[in-house]
């Protein structure tokens, strides 16, 4: 497992824990009550380190590269997934998956990034940054639920949209805009989960629906904080800085009314228990469709307008 900076004594137990689990495994000697103390003193320090992270810190948590991504959200939660390509304009972007599904017995349509867990699938999907025709893909599908009644989860885990010179060529912000637009237009229940990294406009063309969902840990914010640094300090050296000015982490976020709930990741985090997580985002995003799958087409889009633009209303 990937080690970040500040987990180093955990990690430290832990790599005894599996020598001391390998001897013991030999049959030559019975340790079962060390490994039992040692397991205890690494949940006693996880409890320490991720009940103080700061925002830097959870900015590393949010990118940690065990995270589950959405691929493994969509194994874990949707039955009978088929995937729907392309934008019908120009090609298929990977770093969008989307398609059509079941989620615990209902007939749903699903969009998420994907970054990819290895070199290979990282860049297959672009490290999860789409292009314009990711959005119109996204803007397809929306509007594909939208004429059969289904509702949408989307699932948002980028650093932001792929930022090359083909992309701006071929239309990146207005493909943007247009995918925000039709989130606030769909007359069907549309839920959005951060799950990990949800930078800039990249991750508000897939969120901006009638309940906005966060993991603990998850980050989500107009800018990374290595590009804001770079901005006002003109030097990245003080991301650690901007990541604290930006409030973008989950707690500043239900705070300021930006989101409308947080998911409670296992100790040290969602990559530490893909199953658990994954089954909590699954009763989140089940509770949240409970609350709004019975509102007629007029008022759902009524109160998903009103609910972005009473944004910035609350002040910490």
């Amino acid at each position: 497992m990937q080690a970040l900076e500040f987990e180093k004594s955990v990690i430290d137990l832990e790599t005894k824990i599996e020598e001391l689990r390998h001897l013991s495994d030999g049959g030559r000697v019975n340790i079962a009550s060390e490994i039992g103390k040692l397991q205890d003193k690494v949940n006693k320090q996880l409890q320490g380190l991720y009940g103080k992270l700061t925002p830097a810190q959870k900015v590393q948590v949010a990118r940690h590269a065990n995270r589950p991504h959405c691929l493994d959200y969509i194994r874990g939660l949707i039955e009978d997934f088929t995937p729907l390509a392309g934008d019908r304009d120009f090609a298929e972007d990977q770093a969008i998956i989307g398609g059509l599904g079941r989620f615990r017995g209902q007939s749903c349509v699903i969009i998420g990034q994907e970054r990819g867990h290895d070199t290979e699938s990282r860049i297959r999907h672009n490290f999860g940054m789409a292009k314009p025709e990711g959005y119109r893909k996204a803007q397809r599908l929306m509007k594909l639920a939208d004429r059969f009644g289904l509702p949408i989860i989307t699932l948002v885990d980028t650093a932001g949209a792929f930022p090359g010179v083909d992309a701006e060529a071929r239309g990146q912000a207005e493909a943007i805009a247009r995918s925000i637009e039709v989130c606030l237009q769909v007359g069907v229940p549309l839920v959005a989960c951060v799950i990990g990294e949800g930078g800039s406009g990249g991750a508000i063309a897939l969120a901006a629906g009638d309940r906005v969902l966060m993991l603990e840990h998850a980050i989500y914010s107009v800018i990374s904080p290595e590009g804001c640094a770079s901005i006002l300090w003109r030097s990245a050296t003080h991301a650690a800085d901007a990541a604290a000015a930006l409030r973008l982490t989950a707690q500043d976020l239900l705070q300021l009314g930006i989101i409308d709930r947080i998911i409670a990741e296992p100790l040290g985090g969602a990559h530490r228990d893909h199953a658990q997580i994954i089954a909590s985002v699954g009763d989140a995003i089940g509770a949240a469709i409970g609350e709004t799958v019975g509102l007629d087409k007029k008022t759902l889009v009524a109160l998903r307008h009103e609910k972005f633009l009473n944004m910035g209303q609350k002040s910490l």
